[in-house]
């Protein structure tokens, strides 16, 4: 990690226990490594794929699946963590650490494409202006094929 990189992170970790201190949980290395992973890694992860990364990055550390899950709806119910719904097949999580952006959802393989568009922020304020609307958050999801699906679709 880079010296701003180990601000952020120290930063993250410092709130992440006083999140774990606030509800009277102990900060431990399994917990440590959940919100390191998902900083490190800067992707989308489901519970079981987070679960099975941790098992290979750190095989001395003896860490259940139900820490992770623990950790991750811990994260997101603080909004230190989003996610994104997969109806029965579940969640993928992020750290909310990022700029505000949007994704494109591959129905058939669960692709995730993150995207930012500055017209499409611009319109979304426009719009609520319209509607005497105070928008104090949003998240936009678009589904559908990913280049590779639609290809095996045609």
């Amino acid at each position: 990690m880079n010296n701003f990189e180990n601000l952020e992170y120290n930063s993250l970790l410092s709130s992440f226990k006083e999140l774990l201190k606030k509800n009277n949980l102990k900060f431990t290395k399994q917990r440590e490594v959940v919100l390191k992973t998902l900083y490190e890694k800067n992707d989308h992860f489901t519970p079981e794929d987070l679960y099975i990364l941790l098992k290979e990055d750190y095989p001395q550390l003896n860490i259940g699946i139900a820490t992770v899950y623990r950790t991750l709806n811990l994260l997101e119910e603080s909004l230190m963590a989003t996610s994104i719904s997969f109806g029965v097949a579940g969640k993928k999580f992020e750290l909310a650490n990022k700029p505000h952006h949007d994704h494109m959802i591959c129905k058939t393989c669960g692709l995730i494409i993150e995207f930012q568009n500055d017209k499409i922020e611009q319109l979304q304020l426009e719009i609520a202006k319209v509607n005497h609307f105070k928008i104090t958050s949003h998240l936009m999801q678009l589904r559908g094929l990913c280049k590779k699906c639609s290809q095996l679709t045609t």
